[in-house]
């Protein structure tokens, strides 16, 4: 079969990792890809967001079946194009993919259909949602209401940190068309959990937990970002708190999008976080999670081609999973995630026998690979247990990232519970 991958990211390239696995796999083609997937994919020149371009690319090189992985095609409406023009896709709708899209649509959704989610307000006047911030007082959870690539989200300590978090986002506009509207949250407190599963229309299938570090720093300090680091399966979240999941969050989510009129299809993402009153969803998303899908599909037995075949024709999947643990650290450019240069040169990446690499932000040039974007590359492995999963990862960057131009997070796997982001401060 003939496959194509939209994105450039780490997640992309994890997944086109996996495909090529299959020897019922043909060619793999990447668009836009990155500088490390051309060992798994040819990479082409279209724009994720092209989408006259890949359908014509698609005809041309009769792919039997696309794969979506980031957030902004899903919303310009990929998946209904695609249909519309025959061809196959896993990816929702631009209608279900709204989950991701609007954090006021998710929330309303989570309510109407009794999903365990914090309490919320939605605002598009600065001094209303000053106001209610006032009332409720701090901590208090402010996020901007659209995409920001993991960015728009302030966990503020104090009420003038709240309101200085809606004022970057409808008086400033730090996050352009994300920042029409504002959520503002109760902070709930626990230890987080990101749970992905399969779907199309009712039938879910999900897959082991995983726990990503969004802070950019070491012990959970320093400014979110799109995840520093992840690990699989977090052996924290017991069976019980994993059944919840799946038939209160994950299962009514699917149930409740077929009654709304907008069935989904593709990967339904929930980030959860375990309070003293159970599991909550913090988020959806509606695709692979980043960068828990390179922690993920590793341990995955399966094979990801045979898996979305059975999914899409309402087959069990039969999901089984590797007994280990798998860990990736992310290695980001030097500032992220502010500013920061691109075109550094990187070191020698080649894996070795314990460890494998994913690109993320690199391009290949003549002199060799540079960095392409704020996270350049996860280095991961698989061990016995999370600390012998991170040790290897450990060694490897060890040995091959020193330059001053990237920094990595050095406390991955030193308790499993250290990725608490979502915490009162």
């Amino acid at each position: 079969m003939n496959l194509l991958v939209i994105g450039r990211g780490g997640r992309e390239h994890s997944i086109a990792m996996k495909l090529a696995e299959s020897d019922r796999t043909n060619h793999i083609y990447a668009a836009p890809g990155n500088g490390g997937m051309a060992d798994v994919a040819t990479c082409v020149t279209i724009d994720e967001l092209e989408i006259d371009k890949l359908i014509n690319f698609a005809r041309q090189k009769a792919i039997d079946l696309t794969i979506v992985g980031p957030e902004e095609p899903l919303l310009a409406g990929i998946a209904d194009r695609f249909d519309e023009a025959g061809l196959a896709i896993f990816a929702p709708t631009k209608e279900a993919a709204l989950i991701e899209g609007s954090k006021h649509y998710a929330k309303k959704f989570m309510e109407n259909y009794h999903i365990p989610t914090a309490a919320y307000a939605s605002f598009t006047d600065a001094d209303e949602a000053k106001a209610y911030i006032e009332e409720k007082g701090a901590p208090i959870v402010v996020k901007a209401d659209g995409l920001a690539a993991g960015k728009g989200v302030t966990v503020a300590a104090t009420v003038k940190e709240a309101w200085k978090a809606v004022d970057d986002i409808l008086v400033h506009g730090a996050f352009l068309k994300a920042g029409k509207a504002v959520v503002i949250e109760e902070c709930l407190s626990g230890e987080e959990f990101s749970l992905m599963a399969f779907v199309h229309e009712n039938r879910v299938f999900p897959m082991i937990p995983a726990r990503d570090h969004k802070r950019a720093y070491d012990h959970d300090r320093g400014p979110n970002t799109g995840g520093m680091a992840a690990f699989a399966p977090a052996q924290t979240v017991s069976p019980d708190t994993l059944a919840f999941a799946a038939e209160h969050v994950l299962q009514k989510a699917a149930d409740g999008m077929m009654e709304a009129g907008a069935p989904f299809t593709g990967i339904l993402y929930a980030g959860l976080i375990m309070t003293e009153a159970g599991p909550k969803v913090i988020e959806f998303n509606a695709r692979f999670g980043d960068p828990e899908t390179q922690v993920v599909l590793p341990l995955l037995k399966n094979g990801l081609l045979q898996v979305f075949q059975d999914v899409l024709n309402g087959k069990d999947p039969g999901l089984q999973w590797e007994e280990q643990c798998c860990a990736g650290v992310v290695v980001a450019a030097k500032g992220y995630p502010g500013s920061y240069e691109k075109g550094m040169r990187l070191p020698d990446i080649r894996p070795d026998a314990k460890t494998f690499v994913v690109h993320a932000g690199t391009r290949k040039t003549d002199a060799g690979l540079v960095s392409d974007g704020g996270r350049v590359l996860l280095a991961g492995a698989k061990g016995a247990d999370l600390a012998d999963a991170a040790a290897a990862a450990y060694q490897w960057l060890g040995q091959h990232v020193q330059s001053e131009n990237f920094f990595y997070r050095k406390d991955i796997g030193q308790r499993e519970s250290d990725a608490v982001v979502h915490k009162a401060p």
